[in-house]
């Protein structure tokens, strides 16, 4: 069955969410609550969670439009109606008897097909469903979304011993692919997978704090970033979950688990929850509290454990992390669990702590050791799940150092220790919860894991590779720092391009699996080329950054880009020239040169400018019915406007309504290739335009009269006027023409490359890029 209509039963926090993000993937869905016996608006609670939404920071609608898809409604007028949903999800109250109500009263309505769901975080799915039907119970699994849904990319389905396993590989596909969420299956356990063991860290962490005599911001930059884990670590952590939430998840565990897995929290948090109600985010206050300063700027106060009050610390450093900045993953995490003093023995304890556990937990929460790895990576943020992380210490390390504490062995590692093996994952081998071998299957296409079959490498660079696909479809992948853009990562598209005319390939994706698809161009080497008076090499630089990107337009088979994260200037200029798009619906896309000093260069300004003009009718492209077009083009470019997800990336023109958007980040490449096989077949090279209309002096005298009132006005500074004038210059198609001109896409190109080059020359723009380089905010000079 296809999952097309849902309802989400509770309207809280959780409930709107997990609603809007339904509706981000384009399912209507109707949210329901209680009906407030004072309120004359009986869907109250429901219009409330979805303004909730439509508030919330960071926001959980990719765009606002989509909350169009969410139909309010209440539980006793409304709840017939749920017989329309293909899915049914409650998140209410974490009350067993209130959800035994409420799937008795659901059991009597939904339709018989429909697949039933509970959010609980913690309260045991098999209990919730006892009395139930078998048919019932038959359909109905766990779905433990984490907060905030849209981001966090878990989702933990937790079938019981009565659901049919096709539902859950039903259920679980569509949660992948239109949902966009990493599915863990999880047992019907307290605590399920994540919070099981991630909520224990967060205990274990707190009584190696007090013991080391560390501070929660000494905690927090040893076990963030530095660990490849998430930049709000171990307390900022657990401030955004609610320091309630995790008080009432440990003391739950802690009733149902053995003597020996310490659940037990210490008198200081217990002070913060049950005395001083301060719980975190929800509250203003936690380990940490937001203020402003005298000058209004926000100021971050650090709770002092011993005095129960708010300090300002300052910048926390920790010569620990300090030491290690900047190196591989890998060798931090090896440093960092051998260092010396108080806080290599905090980090001993708390990893030692977290790898046992993990290990203990193996065939308890789940029955894949990838699924417990998956859960904390994608719940928690972290880079490495616990076994990769023992896999990157040497396992027999850690299960010396486990015996050397006194520890006995959970099973899982007396198995390990007795075969000798020093992985977890080997190639695609992996071990079971009991430690035999047992094959190992990625849950989504992972290109390091296609790249160890080196023949799959066709052509290397140092920071960039064209990488066999398989099916006659070659892949450009950028691998350097920010993917910023550089002579490899050009030169990487050239060799693609050559490859597949040369060996008959289909054709060419441009994507990677890194963390950003790509920040922009090289700005370190433009700054220091420009201060070297290097003119005439950097006029040569952006002829071939503009051959490069307008190559995946014209060559002699199709090209597909696969953007996600930040696609920000170049980046964006590439993935505006592909013949298809498919962009991962979390895409922060922009033309953002300006904020720099500069316009794009690569074929940004012309390719906006003839998007927009061709969206004009036929009989507005010439004169000045085209202004709005151009005036479209300038707006954008020239306020540097960034997209904050796929779908507004489509309507601010970045994207066409024929590009493909992938909620699942994971799946990108995959369907980028895909969509090369559909286009190769009879697939024509396309040739430049030289037919553009422009409308000249007529409308850089429009932008000028419009820049003039902004600057007297003080809504732009002295050098936005510079650099405004020169990408009015080119979306004008350049002086000296009238407003009936044809332009070619070459000699939009060259007023490109010209006002850059005049841009890149003055002191206004070298001192924006000199100071973004510097402080990573742009300069208003």
């Amino acid at each position: 069955m296809k999952i097309q209509k849902a309802a989400v039963i509770g309207a809280g926090v959780m409930g709107a969410a997990i609603a809007a993000q339904l509706a981000n993937a384009g399912i209507p869905v109707m949210l329901l609550d209680i009906v407030l016996p004072d309120n004359p608006d009986r869907n109250f609670l429901a219009k409330q969670g979805i303004q909730r939404a439509l508030k919330a920071r960071p926001a959980a609608f990719m765009d606002k439009s989509r909350a169009a898809l969410i139909t309010p409604g209440n539980l006793e007028d409304d709840l017939p109606k749920i017989k329309d949903a293909d899915w049914v999800l409650e998140a209410i109250i974490e009350k067993l008897d209130a959800k035994r109500s409420l799937w008795e009263r659901v059991e009597k309505v939904a339709k018989k097909t429909a697949i039933i769901s509970s959010n609980s975080s913690g309260i045991p799915m098999h209990l919730q469903i006892e009395g139930r039907g078998e048919d019932f119970q038959r359909r109905f699994v766990g779905a433990h979304f984490f907060n905030p849904p849209r981001y966090l990319h878990l989702l933990e389905v937790i079938p019981t011993a009565k659901t049919d396993p096709q539902i859950v590989e039903t259920f679980s596909e569509f949660a992948e692919t239109t949902l966009g969420k990493g599915v863990v299956i999880a047992n019907d356990v307290p605590g399920f997978v994540a919070n099981r063991i991630g909520v224990y860290g967060i205990i274990r962490a707190m009584k190696h704090m007090q013991e080391a005599g560390l501070t929660p911001a000494q905690v927090d930059q040893l076990t963030g970033p530095v660990l490849g884990r998430a930049n709000s670590a171990t307390f900022r952590t657990a401030d955004l979950s609610g320091l309630d939430i995790i008080y009432h998840v440990a003391n739950d565990i802690g009733k149902v688990t053995p003597d020996d897995e310490d659940f037990s929290l210490t008198d200081s948090f217990r002070t913060l929850v049950e005395d001083k109600k301060m719980l975190g985010d929800k509250t203003g206050s936690g380990f940490y509290k937001k203020t402003k300063d005298e000058k209004g700027k926000t100021k971050i106060l650090n709770l002092n454990l011993d005095t129960m009050e708010y300090e300002d610390q300052g910048r926390v450093k920790v010569a620990a992390v300090e030491a290690v900045k900047g190196k591989p993953l890998a060798e931090r995490v090896k440093t960092l669990y051998t260092a010396e003093g108080k806080e290599g023995d905090f980090l001993r304890g708390v990893m030692n702590d977290g790898f046992w556990y993990a290990a203990k937990m193996a065939g308890n929460v789940s029955n894949r050791l990838q699924d417990i790895d998956n859960a904390l990576k994608w719940g928690f943020g972290w880079e490495q799940g616990p076994f990769e992380t023992m896999d990157t210490l040497g396992v027999q390390t850690v299960i010396s150092n486990l015996e050397a504490e006194g520890r006995t062995l959970p099973p899982l590692l007396q198995s390990m220790k007795d075969s000798g093996r020093e992985k977890f994952y080997d190639v695609d081998e992996t071990v079971t919860p009991e430690g035999q071998p047992t094959k190992y299957e990625a849950p989504y296409f992972i290109l390091t894991d296609l790249k160890k079959d080196a023949s799959k490498v066709v052509k290397k660079r140092g920071g960039a590779s064209v990488v066999d696909l398989g099916d006659g479809v070659l892949l450009v992948e950028w691998h350097a720092k920010m993917n910023a853009l550089g002579e490899d990562q050009l030169r990487a598209v050239q060799d693609g391009h050559k490859l597949v005319q040369e060996m008959g390939y289909a054709g060419l994706v441009l994507g990677n699996q890194g963390e950003n698809f790509s920040a922009g161009a090289n700005l370190p080497l433009v700054l220091s080329q420009a201060q070297a008076d290097e003119w005439d090499e950097l006029d040569d630089s952006i002829k071939q950054f503009q051959q490069v990107t307008t190559s995946l337009r014209f060559s002699p088979h199709p090209t597909v880009a696969a953007p996600f994260g930040l696609a920000l200037g170049g980046g964006a200029e590439f993935t505006l020239h592909a013949d298809h798009v498919v962009a991962s619906a979390e895409l922060y896309m922009g033309l953002v040169e300006v904020g720099v000093g500069l316009i794009p260069g690569g074929g940004g300004t012309k390719e906006m400018l003839l998007r927009f003009t061709d969206q004009l009718h036929p009989g507005q492209q010439i004169g000045a019915t085209m202004l709005p077009a151009v005036q479209r083009a300038f707006e954008l470019i020239g306020t540097a406007k960034t997209s904050t997800s796929a779908l507004e990336a489509r309507n601010l023109g970045f994207l066409r309504d024929t590009d493909t958007i992938a909620m699942n980040k994971n799946h990108i490449i995959m369907e980028a290739k895909r969509q090369v096989l559909a286009l190769a077949p009879g697939y024509v090279q396309p040739t430049p335009r030289q037919d553009i209309p422009v409308m000249g002096d007529a409308a850089i005298a429009a932008l000028k009269s419009a820049l003039y009132g902004m600057h007297q006005g003080g809504f732009i500074t002295d050098y936005d006027l510079v650099v405004s004038n020169e990408l009015g210059k080119v979306l004008s198609g350049g002086t000296g023409n009238n407003r009936t001109a044809k332009v070619s896409e070459q000699h939009l190109l060259d007023l490109e490359r010209e006002s850059f080059l005049t841009l890149l020359g003055k002191k206004g723009t070298q001192q924006r890029i000199d100071h973004m380089l510097k402080t990573g905010k742009p300069l208003r000079n």
